[in-house]
């Protein structure tokens, strides 16, 4: 019977046995002896371990782009977030305007500059012939930050654990739910997660092997992650290492080894003149938006209904590591008993450490946070793919959590394969026939064989273990996950795309088309960011309820026509029945008018007068 045989273990001989072939051609028994001294150190010390390394990264950006590039193209902007990010970052590439992002005529304050700097970049680098969606431009920073991320995590493993390992961190951390679904999406989270992934693993690397060719680039990116999403960045940093040095009882080392003091002044540097500029140029605005409401506000009220209860990220925690949520269980639990009675690591051996500070603490700030949303848990999903890779317990625990994890795979088979009962219970009114898209296109059924292949991998590479420690047993899992990404889940979103994004970018071709010199454009109703994108005119957006109708009858002029945008339950609606239109197009559940403003004025005067009031002059600091 064949037996298995850990990747690391398997590629390491076959490399040494071609150098070695190598060397003795070029180094026979009579050749003399300084040359071949030389090759044969430079082949043990250093060819070896550089092709190891070369191997690992260049399996890593095979997978990776398969993960977060591939198909990237065919995918529009998504609503709603998204689309704000794309719009603010496309305007400043034609506007020129480098300083202050803005959409729709607004200005955009929730975020710094740095990842509107890369939209718009890579807006520049691409024309509009590759990339007619847009969505190369606006989501090659997120997909790219990923896979750098992935990157960072298998070289910082490989030294210690070897090629098998650390390629399983990488796809831990690659695989999770969340990163798959924010690491394709045009926002600032993924730049953030990377940015601050990127500048802890350095910081202890720098501790770890202090003779560090480049020691202040970890500060440098903890800066450009104060420039993506504010001082949050620092503020998950920071604690990390005072918790990380205390359970080390090394805090005087780490001190040493990292200089905070100077580092942060760094990081600060690299941030504070767009901040300066940006202060300089809008005022109080940006000063009141950015720091009073998006940061100071968001942490201490609850903002957009985004309310949860303290355990709000338990949950979130275990469907971010789904299926290996047994794994980041054990090996938390075990780093954190061994943390008492407190001892110092050798620094080299304090990774695992390292991870469960880092989680410990994003997981505790952001439970601490009045408003909070699932998407804040990622810049800990780096330390939570540590922990699952480099989980180590008792055998007998490690070999009941491996079980568990080929359980989970199986129980998610068992409900993909059950999809006929789940999925007609799929009803949302802006994707109408998505659950029977669902059952024709095959993807369901395709995640169920693909979750079932991993689990029979899980458990026959369990069985044919003789040591439960063995290694590049959870590549059996993670391997076809990469496919399931790859042949299922990408075509689902290419789907939900194309039945709920692709009426609206129809009806945005048809503005473009139709729009009038000066006529003003409108949506009402469900309110898409994406509109604007694509139909590159202001749009005036109103809400369903009759107030947003008056909020257009004061907003718009009193003479001519307008365009306005509408779905199908707000033009049912009461107010909006009888309102004179001509209706140039339809498309989902979109309808596209052209109404004499003369009528929406006549309508807007008769809601005033029942009592109606408008909402437009409100403040909103969401409002776009």
């Amino acid at each position: 019977m064949l037996r298995s045989v850990p990747i690391g273990q398997a590629l390491g001989p076959l490399l040494q046995q071609g150098l070695n072939g190598l060397g003795g051609r070029l180094c026979p028994d009579d050749a003399p002896a300084g040359p071949c001294i030389v090759w044969r150190a430079l082949a043990a010390q250093a060819v070896l371990p550089a092709l190891r390394r070369l191997g690992l990264v260049a399996v890593i950006v095979l997978l990776g782009s398969a993960l977060f590039i591939w198909r990237l193209g065919e995918l529009g902007q998504l609503d709603e977030t998204p689309a704000l990010f794309a719009a603010a970052g496309r305007a400043m590439a034609e506007t020129g305007d480098w300083l202050t992002p803005r959409v729709n005529g607004h200005p955009r304050f929730d975020k710094p500059v740095l990842i509107y700097w890369l939209i718009g970049g890579f807006t520049v680098l691409l024309p509009p012939s590759w990339d007619p969606l847009g969505s190369w431009a606006s989501t090659l920073p997120s997909a790219l930050a990923m896979i750098a991320l992935m990157l960072a995590l298998a070289l910082t493993v490989l030294p210690r654990s070897g090629v098998a390992t650390a390629l399983e961190a990488a796809l831990a951390f690659g695989l999770s739910p969340l990163i798959l679904l924010w690491g394709r999406a045009s926002v600032s989270d993924p730049l953030l997660t990377a940015c601050v992934g990127l500048g802890l693993l350095g910081l202890w690397r720098n501790y770890a092997s202090p003779r560090s060719r480049f020691p202040w680039l970890p500060w440098v990116l903890l800066g450009l992650g104060v420039l993506t999403k504010g001082p949050v960045a620092l503020v998950i940093a920071l604690p990390t290492l005072l918790l990380f040095g205390w359970l080390q009882r090394d805090l005087a080392g780490l001190i040493r080894a990292l200089r905070p003091l100077p580092g942060v002044l760094l990081a600060l540097l690299v941030a504070a003149p767009w901040f300066a500029l940006e202060l300089w140029k809008e005022g109080q605005p940006f000063l009141d938006s950015f720091f009073g409401y998006h940061n100071l506000q968001r942490y201490t009220a609850v903002v957009n209904n985004h309310a949860g209860p303290w355990w709000y990220y338990a949950p979130v925690v275990v469907i971010a590591s789904l299926p290996f949520t047994p794994l980041l269980l054990l090996g938390f639990s075990t780093e954190l008993r061994r943390c008492w009675p407190r001892r110092s690591l050798q620094p080299e051996a304090s990774l695992n450490r390292f991870a469960l500070a880092w989680l410990l603490v994003v997981v505790l700030f952001f439970s601490l946070s009045a408003t909070k949303l699932a998407s804040y848990l990622l810049p800990g999903l780096p330390a939570m793919g540590l922990l699952v890779a480099l989980a180590d317990a008792p055998a007998s625990w490690l070999a009941r959590a491996r079980w568990c994890c080929v359980t989970l795979a199986a129980l998610l088979s068992a409900i993909f394969f059950a999809a006929s009962r789940w999925v007609p219970l799929i009803q949302d009114p802006e994707i109408p026939g998505l659950a029977e898209a669902l059952q024709a296109s095959g993807t369901v059924r395709i995640s169920a064989w693909l979750f079932l292949l991993a689990a029979l991998l899980g458990a026959g590479l369990l069985l044919r273990r003789r040591s439960s420690r063995s290694g590049s047993w959870l590549l059996g899992l993670q391997l076809p996950m990469v496919a399931w990404q790859v042949l299922a889940l990408i075509p689902i979103s290419v789907l939900v795309d194309q039945l709920r994004a692709e009426p609206l970018r129809e009806i945005s071709a048809v503005v473009r088309q139709q729009v009038r010199p000066g006529e003003a454009l409108a949506m009402v109703g469900i309110n898409k960011p994406s509109l604007h994108y694509y139909s590159r005119q202001v749009v005036l957006y109103a809400g369903r309820p009759s107030s947003g109708l008056l909020d257009l009858a004061e907003q718009l002029p009193h003479t001519g026509t307008a365009l306005v945008v509408i779905d199908a339950t707000t033009a049912a609606e009461p107010h909006w029945r009888g309102v004179p239109h001509t209706q140039l197009d339809a498309e989902g559940i979109y309808l596209l008018w052209r109404v004499p403003l003369k009528g929406i004025q006549q309508r807007g005067a008769a809601l005033s007068a029942a009592g109606v009031r408008s909402t437009w002059q409100l403040p909103n600091p969401e409002r776009y």
